[in-house]
C-alpha cells in the first residue's frame, strides 16, 4: 500500500473542513442577509388541507409542501402560532429535507399568536389585560427558535393584534412591547441568537399609518423596540370597503378590457404603496430608522360575497396574478419582502361558506393546481416530478387561458371617487 505524506494529507483534511464550514455558512444565512434579499422569496404558509385546523397535516404532506416552494423560488416562510403542531412539525419537515438534500435551504419567520383577556371565550374579551396563555406561546417560540436555530430567523410577537378590527381578541401595543423586550432581552443574554430578529406582524394602521388613536407612546416605543416593521396591506377587502382606487378613470374608457384590468391593478399596488409610505412617515417622524417589509398582503381567486362578481367583482385569477406580479416587481426591487398570502388555498379559513374569498387566497388550489400567477414555471417545468394529495402540479383552467378569462368582470365606474 502506498504511503501518504502526513503533511500533504493535513493539508487535504483542512480544505475539506474548510469546504464543510463554507457550505455550512453559505446554507445558515442570518434575518439581515435573507430580509431584503430577491433571491430569497418569502411566503406566508398554513398547508391545512381540511376545512377544520384540527385535523393537522401530517410530516409527508408538509414536506410536499417544502418541494413545491422551494421550487417555485420561496425560501422564507412565515407561520403564525405555536399553539398547535403545525409550526413544530414544518420546522421538523424543513430538518428532515436539510438531512435528505445538503442543497435544501429554507428559513422560517416563526409566529407566537397574542390575545387580549378572554379572547375566543364565552366571556367579555378585555382589551386592556393580556390573556394568561400569551406568555406559553412565547416559551414556545422560543423552545423552538433555539432548537432549531439553523433556519428560525425571525420571531413574530401577534398577527394582527393591535388593529382595533380584530375585535374578538387586539390588545394594545403594551403587550406587544412587552413581549417584544422580553425577547430582545434573551438575546442580549445569548439565550436567544442575537442573529435572530424580532418584530410584530400587522396591519398598517397598526404601525401608524392609520388614524390619530394608534398614534400612542406604546406604539413609538414598540417601533424603536423592534428590529424592523412587518406590516400588512389588502387593497383587495379595500375594493369594498375604501374602494377610492377602485375603478375605472374617464381616460380609460377607450382601453382594451384586459387593459383597463391592467390600470385598476396598478393603482391597487399604488393604493398598498401609500400604506407603505404612511408607515414610513410615521416611523421617521419619531426619529425612529428600521426596515419595513411586507408582513402580509394577498388578492383572492374567487369570493361568493363582498369581492366577487355580485360584489365589487376584484376576485379571479387574473386579477390575482397581476397583483401577484406587480407586488414582486415592487418589493424586488426596493429591497423588501414580501410574504405573500399565500401559497396553498385553505379551506378551514371560512368553513361555514366555501366559497368565501379567504378560502381562495392560495396560489395553487388544494390539490395543487397551480392558479395563473404560476403557469409560467409550469410551462418552464419547475414542479416536474412533484405533487399535492396525490395529483400532479397542473395549471388550472387546463391551461386555457381564454376559459380563465371568461371568468374576469370589470367592476363599475367610481371615478368621481379616485383619490387617496
Amino acid at each position: 500500500m502506498r504511503k501518504f505524506n502526513k503533511s500533504v494529507l493535513l493539508v487535504l483534511i483542512s480544505f475539506s473542513l474548510l469546504g464543510c464550514s463554507n457550505k455550512n455558512k453559505t446554507m445558515n444565512k442570518t434575518a439581515s442577509e435573507i430580509l431584503g434579499n430577491p433571491n430569497y422569496l418569502a411566503m406566508s404558509y398554513g398547508g391545512y388541507r381540511q376545512n377544520s385546523r384540527s385535523i393537522q397535516p401530517s410530516l409527508e404532506e408538509l414536506k410536499e409542501d417544502m418541494k413545491i416552494l422551494a421550487a417555485m423560488g420561496v425560501k422564507i416562510i412565515r407561520t403564525y402560532n405555536v399553539q398547535l403542531d403545525q409550526a413544530k412539525n414544518v420546522l421538523q419537515a424543513i430538518t428532515e429535507l436539510k438531512k435528505e438534500n445538503e442543497n435544501f435551504e429554507m428559513y422560517v419567520m416563526l409566529g407566537a399568536w397574542i390575545d387580549c383577556k378572554n379572547a375566543w371565550t364565552e366571556h367579555p374579551v378585555d382589551h386592556n389585560q393580556e390573556s394568561e396563555f400569551n406568555i406559553d406561546e412565547i416559551n414556545r417560540a422560543v423552545a423552538l427558535a433555539k432548537k432549531h436555530a439553523d433556519i428560525v430567523k425571525i420571531i413574530a410577537v401577534g398577527n394582527e393584534a393591535m388593529v382595533k378590527w380584530a375585535t374578538s381578541y387586539y390588545v394594545q401595543p403594551d403587550v406587544i412591547l412587552k413581549w417584544v423586550n422580553h425577547l430582545q432581552e434573551l438575546k442580549k443574554s445569548g439565550e436567544l441568537s442575537s442573529d435572530v430578529w424580532i418584530t410584530s406582524s400587522d396591519n398598517f394602521a397598526s404601525w401608524g399609518g392609520g388614524d390619530g388613536e394608534y398614534h400612542t407612546e406604546d406604539l413609538n416605543k414598540l417601533i424603536h423596540a423592534v428590529d424592523y416593521i412587518s406590516m400588512h396591506t389588502y387593497p383587495m377587502h379595500d375594493t369594498h370597503y375604501h374602494p377610492v382606487f377602485w375603478g375605472l378613470e374617464n381616460d380609460e374608457s377607450k382601453l382594451t378590457s384586459i387593459h383597463k384590468i391592467d390600470s385598476l391593478m396598478l393603482r391597487s399596488k399604488n393604493y398598498a404603496t401609500s400604506q407603505y409610505e404612511r408607515v414610513k412617515k410615521y416611523m421617521e417622524s419619531i426619529g425612529a430608522q428600521k426596515p419595513i417589509h411586507i408582513g402580509e398582503t394577498g388578492w383572492a381567486s374567487y369570493s361568493n360575497e363582498l369581492y366577487g362578481n355580485e360584489g365589487s367583482k376584484a376576485t379571479d385569477e387574473y386579477k390575482e396574478a397581476l397583483f401577484y406580479k406587480l407586488m414582486r416587481e415592487w418589493t424586488n426591487s426596493n429591497n423588501m419582502s414580501c410574504f405573500y398570502f399565500e401559497a396553498f388555498d385553505e379551506p378551514w379559513k371560512d368553513a361555514n361558506n366555501p366559497g368565501g374569498s379567504e378560502n381562495y387566497f392560495g396560489l395553487f388550489t388544494l390539490n395543487g393546481e397551480a392558479k395563473y400567477a404560476l403557469w409560467n414555471l409550469v410551462d418552464k417545468g419547475n414542479f416536474k416530478g412533484l405533487s399535492r394529495n396525490g395529483h400532479a402540479i397542473k395549471k388550472t383552467f387546463d391551461g386555457n387561458l381564454e376559459e380563465l378569462l371568461n371568468q374576469v368582470q370589470l367592476p363599475e365606474n367610481y371615478s368621481e371617487q379616485l383619490h387617496y
